[in-house]
């Protein structure tokens, strides 16, 4: 980067950021514009033989839309369909996917949460779909829905959050064909930054709709992103009815899906890195084109989840090295395609927050930033491949999520003639903790971690010798005790209320994902 550009006068440095200090602050770190460079291990030459492969995976093996409203709209699209089996032609996949948008911007009900993704730009969004949690005495439970609106406390008062996502735990404690209801009330209660809607049908997606047009007010999602909806794919080379229902629910109203297929590296792919990178091209691409099929122009984003499977048990792995460079990869071809795309990230595969779950957790991060990576899911909780939401691990990822942000961020050359004169003021052998630079600068020079601990040893013993669990669940009540809720508007509040206590009669309890009703 060109120092001159990022550099303003020395005499407006220091006097401009101790107004800003002055300022309000909003909690939630805006949207991240990466400025570091991209690792991207393939040539175009690379580039062009994935893309030629997948593209001969959707001509000639094809892919199944088990979905009667999808044949049909493929055949009206011009595809060749056998029984629920569609092939395509490379051109007409290329023409669909050329009217994605590039980038999106999601539209928060607090307008300095909206977040733009796509390009440079990415987000952090916290995990999703966790059958048990570790809680706030790190016990492994069923979680309820008051554990639901506890993590959508935390997200929203977490800076490099960017959304409440949905269910980051599932609420027990209610039907299953009514907790879409539920889930998608408490994501817009206690946070007003973004979320994602629940895609579990496409009756629930349309309520999620619904919910939606309550919120924002009717005709506000026709030209507004703001819910995002995940389509998980059946790997290898299937989409489902349940999935695609949901899909046309949010695609119909211009709502954003992540088009995802769902990886087990060498179970449902070849075992194999870059072919498998082909095959999930080719399952994506079949997703994102048929988005344009439902309405051409609306927002979708290339998606996956990523994981490799051991081959001496079968268990999904997080935070291997093929992992990684799947990502790398993947960021490549969806810029080359000219489409967000997303990823998952500190995915852990350990019992508990210990070095495992870091580690593997660090690698995740550190690769998709690298990767350029736009909607960054699961970046706070995810342990146990995701059958649990740890509070200690999700308080522990975000403070990561904000660390990566900063490094992300690139060089700072702002105060660097302010510095440079500060060498000089000092001279050899002094030291610069009381210069006025210092003074000035202390907060945003380093990052300062608030749950890692370095300090001395006798210092650390000193005050409780506390392992990071325990200083993370100490600092998570603190958080949940200092939290304020962002209240909605009486009416609107009143609205979803009513809509969800008429929609709970209807949909009787043992109907599942509710498809009919």
């Amino acid at each position: 980067m060109d120092a001159s550009s990022d550099t303003p006068n020395r005499a407006g440095g220091r006097s401009s950021r101790r107004e800003k200090r002055k300022l309000h602050v909003p909690s939630m770190l805006p949207t991240l514009e990466s400025r570091l460079p991209l690792t991207e291990p393939m040539d175009e030459d690379q580039i062009a033989r994935i893309d030629d492969a997948s593209m001969s995976i959707l001509e000639e093996v094809g892919v199944v839309f088990r979905d009667p409203v999808a044949l049909d709209d493929w055949r009206s699209a011009g595809a060749r369909v056998e029984g629920d089996l569609v092939k395509f032609d490379r051109a007409h996949i290329r023409s669909l996917i050329s009217s994605i948008p590039e980038t999106i911007t999601l539209h928060a009900r607090n307008p300095e949460n909206t977040i733009g993704l796509g390009g440079r730009k990415s987000m952090f969004i916290p995990m999703t779909g966790a059958p048990y949690l570790r809680d706030l005495d790190d016990e492994r439970r069923l979680p309820t829905l008051d554990d639901l609106g506890m993590f959508h406390k935390l997200a929203h008062m977490s800076p490099a959050l960017h959304s409440s996502a949905h269910h980051i735990v599932e609420p027990m404690d209610h039907p299953v064909p009514h907790r879409h209801l539920q889930i998608t009330y408490s994501s817009m209660k206690y946070s007003d930054k973004t979320f994602m809607g629940m895609t579990t049908s496409g009756k629930n997606g349309e309520d999620v709709m619904d919910m939606c047009d309550i919120l924002f007010g009717a005709g506000y999602l026709e030209d507004h992103a703001v819910v995002v909806g995940n389509i998980n794919g059946n790997s290898p080379l299937v989409w489902d009815e349940t999935m695609l229902g949901a899909m046309r629910a949010f695609v119909r109203r211009n709502q954003p899906v992540l088009c995802s297929p769902f990886v087990l590296g060498g179970a449902n792919t070849p075992a194999s890195t870059v072919p498998a990178v082909a095959q999930l091209n080719a399952e994506a691409l079949s997703a994102l084109a048929y988005t344009q099929v439902v309405r051409k122009g609306a927002p979708a984003i290339y998606g996956h989840y990523l994981s490799t499977v051991s081959m001496r048990s079968g268990a999904p792995m997080a935070g291997t090295p093929e992992i990684s460079l799947m990502n790398f990869m993947i960021g490549q071809m969806a810029r080359f395609y000219g489409v967000p795309w997303r990823t998952s990230n500190t995915l852990g595969g350990a019992k508990t927050l210990d070095a495992q779950a870091g580690y593997e957790s660090a690698t995740t991060l550190m690769a998709v930033l690298m990767a350029g990576a736009n909607y960054i899911w699961h970046s706070a909780g995810w342990n146990e491949a995701g059958m649990h939401c740890s509070v200690a691990k999700f308080m522990v990822d975000a403070e990561q999520c904000a660390m990566g942000y900063r490094m992300a961020e690139g060089l700072r050359w702002d105060d660097f003639d302010e510095a440079l004169s500060a060498i000089r003021d000092i001279g050899p052998g002094g030291h610069y903790l009381g210069h006025a630079h210092t003074l000035e600068n202390f907060e945003r020079a380093f990052f300062m971690p608030t749950l890692f601990d370095n300090n001395s040893f006798e210092q650390w013993q000193a005050e409780g010798a506390k392992d990071v669990t325990e200083r993370a669940l100490t600092l998570a009540r603190q958080m949940l005790n200092e939290y304020e809720e962002p209240k909605l508007d009486v009416a609107i509040n009143d609205a979803l209320l009513d809509y969800i206590a008429r929609r709970e009669r209807e949909i009787p309890e043992d109907k599942g994902l509710n498809e009919t009703y």
